[in-house]
């Protein structure tokens, strides 16, 4: 039996409009300037789409390059609702954005649900944005793909890491990890503060991140330990911030794209 995750964002953090949509997200990507690169795994923020929208079409015109594109997602966000230990399944059996339905790869969450940090708890992703915000990016650029949603609660980076590991697969799957960095300073700190981030993501900094440096901690700490592991190069795609977008330059919220690939 098919169970569907409504778009709880839509309307708000995205246009609900199909046709709206697709025009806002294709017109991004368009305008975006990708580095090169075949990355496995990227970071991508998750505001409304007119704040960070641009930054994040920056990671999905470089995905856009990677040929055979990705079937299959492996996305892993923050809980901005729900408190819970581990790292959370959703129990439907798809997500539905305006622009159609993203199907979850069953398999693949079978085989995550046997880790002891791994559960269903479909409250957390309910009223979630930081997954459900890469949708209508995903659907433009791969068209048909699979979905493995994660939203991570209470994790230390290890676990994290234990789970994207178990997804890792091969060119057949990019990983993706929604977050934000900074939050309500200045646009000048802002810039200053993200850049330190920026540059500890990049040096894949083995001191774990907080929730001040990125709401995203959470899982970035998690893939910077696969980073290390796997010897994987990260590349700064583009950091800037509401300032820059579409926002107060008094009071802004920081955003950075970022992708890792293996050494050439």
């Amino acid at each position: 039996m098919t169970s569907v995750r409504p778009a709880a964002v839509a309307g708000s953090f995205y246009p609900a409009h199909p046709q709206t949509l697709g025009r806002l997200v294709d017109l991004m990507l368009h305008d975006a300037h990708p580095k090169g690169g075949k990355p496995h795994a990227l970071i991508v923020p998750h505001a409304g789409l007119i704040y960070s929208g641009p930054i994040a079409a920056t990671a999905y015109a470089q995905l856009a390059r990677v040929q055979p594109r990705p079937t299959r997602v492996v996305l892993l966000g923050p809980s901005h609702h729900v408190g819970f230990t581990g790292l959370a399944l959703p129990d439907c059996t798809a997500f539905e954005t305006p622009l159609g339905s993203v199907p979850i790869d069953r398999a693949t969450v079978e085989k995550l649900r046997a880790l002891p940090q791994v559960r269903s708890v479909a409250k957390a992703h309910a009223k979630e944005h930081s997954l459900e915000v890469q949708l209508p990016f995903l659907q433009r650029v791969l068209g048909e793909f699979t979905l493995v949603p994660l939203v991570v609660g209470e994790a230390t980076p290890g676990e994290v890491a234990e789970v994207i590991e178990a997804a890792w697969g091969g060119a057949e799957t990019v990983v993706l990890v929604s977050s934000d960095l900074s939050h309500f300073h200045s646009w000048a700190q802002a810039r200053e503060l993200d850049h330190e981030t920026a540059e500890r993501i990049v040096a894949l900094d083995s001191r774990p991140l907080d929730g001040e440096e990125a709401c995203g901690c959470g899982p970035v700490n998690g893939l910077l330990e696969v980073a290390r592991r796997r010897g994987l190069v990260c590349t700064p795609l583009d950091v800037r911030n509401s300032g820059d977008t579409a926002g107060d330059r008094s009071r802004v919220v920081g955003y950075g794209a970022f992708a890792f690939e293996e050494r050439s």
